[in-house]
């Protein structure tokens, strides 16, 4: 039985430190601890009441659409479907303004639709703003990301069970109820779970098409208490009740989640279709072209409106600079941080797990995924408020937010990489130990060489989520200190629609840019490694 690393327990008690920190600020500033007293505040109860509801109306269309979404892509192959996957999987990580701005271009009250329904004497019959806009940004975000979710599920039917049920001759329906539908239904919880804690969490979403104190959620009435009413009792008396609604709402989705089984039989990337009529074609086809209008569209509306006049006036202005460089050196730090702090708690875990400790290994790696649990915004008003009574908040503000960034990054990073490194360390410990491999060694000459890609993922993701980021710095963002967020959202807030596009065009480039940049770099290091090899 080797030696269980330290590092990755040093690394997990300064975590659990830093988020005790936070928490016990809030306590500290809290009138009470009698958290129910939050449901007999009329305003209060309302907020909550909207947060639920919001986020179960977001939760049933995104799921509810999604289903037969990857139904029908787990049934048609065609041109392009790779890709289409791919844009699927960018919703994930898109900076959530961007996505927003690209709503704005075409559903705003003076965007695409608006003006084609102008030209014909009419009005929209909707707004944008309010629960319609919430609804529909939270479609747009999760959607693709219950359908990829769904898909990997249908993906797993052995390609035997595809074959008997045309032997038998069974219809789509027959098919689906006793074939497809039973490993749906194992997944749904777990992804209607997770669609309805990030409906819930949602903060820059609701901030930027909220329209008023009636469409508000817990996260933006904190943001407001402390922001502009700067009640700091309220801010963390609600911080607190949001903390211990994500709690149990966690420990319900994990009580509800059940593991896939698994079954024998190859997988089939090819689906045989028996009794394919007109019908269910047109069915298949409708659902994947409403998809795409619903992605696709808003994505193309940033880059055309962010070719505009106004981008010399943008890209010659200071701030604008300013905000880039804070983006960047935001980005990066962070997403370091949280790579190198996930892999040292993976160093410890693994090695907890090889030693059949598999309770304290879910216990290392649960303190790296707090953040789930505590969002990030609670973080943040915790640390505010504890910095506050000590020195000028705002002089720390960089390190504030990128500590922040890197905790809301770590999940990813660790769900990225720990399997890959159980696996390598399942391969090859006995090697390492027969040829006396120091801790550096094996991690230059082993790990390093086959887990690059893993590595680059888990660096592309958190660097994607923390340029894109909007929570942290809404408390912590100064004139002198702001990202590319703050600052389109402060355009946006001023009606500068022109300079705004400019800035969501950069945005939506430095994120998929990164993607497509790691990519091919860790692709021809790949290959070269390969051929060196040879």
């Amino acid at each position: 039985m080797y030696q269980v690393p330290k590092v990755g327990l040093g690394v997990a008690i300064i975590i659990a430190a830093f988020i005790v920190s936070a928490l016990s600020a809030l306590l500290s500033y809290a009138p009470t601890l009698d958290i129910l007293s939050v449901w007999h505040d009329p305003y209060y109860r309302h907020v909550t009441k909207f947060s639920f509801y919001q986020s179960l109306l977001s939760t049933l269309l995104s799921v509810g659409f999604a289903l037969p979404v990857a139904h029908a892509l787990s049934r048609r192959n065609f041109i392009g479907k790779s890709l289409l996957l791919k844009l699927f999987a960018t919703t994930l990580v898109l900076p959530v303004l961007v996505g927003v701005f690209g709503l704005l271009a075409i559903y705003g009250n003076s965007g695409l639709l608006a003006q084609g329904v102008k030209l014909l004497d009419s009005q929209l019959p909707f707004s944008i703003y309010g629960l319609n806009g919430i609804l529909l940004a939270h479609v747009f975000f999760n959607l693709p990301y219950a359908t990829r979710l769904l898909l990997q599920s249908l993906d797993t039917i052995p390609a035997e069970q595809h074959k008997l049920c045309a032997h038998l001759g069974m219809g789509h329906w027959d098919k689906f109820r006793w074939v497809e539908w039973p490993r749906l239904r194992q997944q749904l919880p777990h992804v209607c779970g997770l669609v309805f804690m990030l409906c819930f969490t949602s903060f820059a979403t609701v901030m930027a098409l909220g329209g008023g104190p009636k469409s508000t959620t817990i996260e933006l009435a904190i943001y407001q208490a402390i922001k502009f009413d700067f009640d700091l009792q309220a801010g963390a008396l609600l911080a607190i009740w949001q903390m211990l609604l994500c709690g149990l709402m966690a420990l319900l989705i994990q009580r509800l989640s059940k593991p896939l089984a698994v079954s024998s039989g190859s997988q089939s990337q090819s689906v045989v279709i028996t009794k394919d009529t007109l019908s269910s074609q047109l069915w298949d086809w409708g659902w994947i072209v409403a998809a795409l209008l619903l992605v696709l569209p808003p994505l193309v509306m940033v880059v055309l409106s962010g070719i505009n006049s106004q981008a010399l006036s943008v890209f010659t202005d200071s701030r604008f600079w300013m905000a880039l460089t804070a983006s960047l050196k935001v980005a990066l730090s962070a997403s370091l941080i949280a790579v190198v702090a996930g892999y040292a708690i993976l160093l410890t875990s693994r090695r907890l797990r090889l030693n059949s400790r598999n309770k304290s290994a879910d216990q290392v790696e649960l303190i790296g995924t707090i953040i789930l649990v505590t969002p990030g915004l609670v973080v943040s008003t915790g640390l505010f408020l504890l910095l506050r009574a000590m020195t000028d908040v705002f002089s720390f503000a960089f390190v504030i937010v990128v500590a922040v960034n890197a905790l809301m990054g770590l999940p990813y990073v660790i769900k990225t990489l720990s399997q890959p490194m159980l696996h390598i360390e399942q391969q090859y410990q006995y090697l390492c130990a027969s040829l006396g491999l120091t801790r550096w060694q094996r991690f230059k000459v082993v790990e390093w060489r086959a887990l690059k890609r893993p590595f680059a993922h888990a660096f592309a993701i958190s660097f994607m989520f923390a340029i894109g980021d909007l929570s942290a710095i809404a408390l912590f963002g100064s004139q002198e200190f702001r990202t590319l967020p703050l600052y389109l959202f402060q355009l946006l807030g001023s009606y500068q629609m022109d300079a705004a596009a400019v800035v969501s065009l950069t945005l939506l480039l430095l994120s998929l840019g990164c993607f497509t940049l790691v990519e091919k770099l860790f692709n021809a290091h790949s290959k070269v490694g390969y051929v060196k090899s040879k």
